[in-house]
């Protein structure tokens, strides 16, 4: 019973100007523009890495859920881990053995969503997924929220996959320890590895709150990313940049 990273989500106070940004630093195409998030009040994008994707929300409705996110955390930034089993019901089992609340909770024929309550996990938002269906598991297989024919989109020139995520906590080792419970995976010190990225853990180092705060994203071209990057002022380092409030590591 695996468990893999196949989505990330960042929430942006405005959208056009931070996919700009996405696709001149990264080299990615959207492949996608989910018209059902226009049920939360937010309009998003979803772009290809290798085989996962980088999602970005937006509200354009007062009142939102993503609208008080970015409130809370101070702006443009991390959002979500979104996770895909091979196999949703134990997984649903586990949750609500461990009294785990749900946001999202939805049982489709081609798709099952278990959005987790972040107040249960800490962190961020925990989420995990399964596609069914031909394919429904192969690594470039078909995924629901990233819309039909996705990998049509795929541009690896510079970017090939995301590999790990860290989230800031209060208490990095409780929320660890929480991830891990749920997620059924023995803990590595502060590490939760999923089949293909790891999940760290660690504390609050940029007086934002409890949050998504980095990615590391393997490249094919980091020279050509962090000079896009500087145009922009986006580049950290040598190694690291920042977009939507994001701090993506290039490994």
């Amino acid at each position: 019973m695996w468990l893999r990273l196949r989505q990330i989500a960042l929430v942006a106070r405005e959208l056009a100007p931070v996919e700009k940004d996405i696709i001149d630093v990264l080299g990615v195409a959207v492949c996608y523009r989910d018209p059902g998030v226009a049920t939360y009040g937010l309009e998003n994008a979803l772009f290809p890495i290798g085989n996962q994707l980088l999602e970005v929300v937006a509200p354009v409705e007062t009142e939102t859920a993503g609208g008080r996110y970015l409130e809370r955390r101070g702006g443009d930034g991390g959002y979500m881990v979104i996770t895909q089993c091979n196999d949703h019901d134990p997984r649903r089992a586990r949750v609500q053995e461990l009294g785990v609340r749900l946001v999202t909770d939805h049982d489709g024929r081609e798709y099952r969503i278990m959005q987790l309550h972040p107040k249960d996990t800490g962190g961020t938002f925990f989420e995990i997924d399964e596609q069914l269906g031909d394919n429904a598991h192969d690594e470039d297989g078909p995924w629901h929220p990233a819309g039909p024919n996705w990998q049509r989109a795929k541009q690896t020139e510079r970017v090939v996959g995301i590999v790990g995520a860290e989230i800031q906590c209060d208490d990095p080792a409780e929320v660890a320890r929480r991830w891990a419970e749920i997620a059924e995976i023995e803990l590595d010190g502060l590490t939760v590895q999923l089949e293909n990225a790891e999940l760290r853990f660690v504390s609050i180092s940029d007086g934002r709150p409890e949050g998504l705060s980095a990615i590391d994203v393997a490249t094919n071209d980091r020279q050509a990313i962090i000079a896009a990057a500087k145009g922009i002022n986006a580049a950290l380092s040598e190694h690291q940049i920042e977009l939507c409030g994001l701090r993506i590591n290039l490994v």
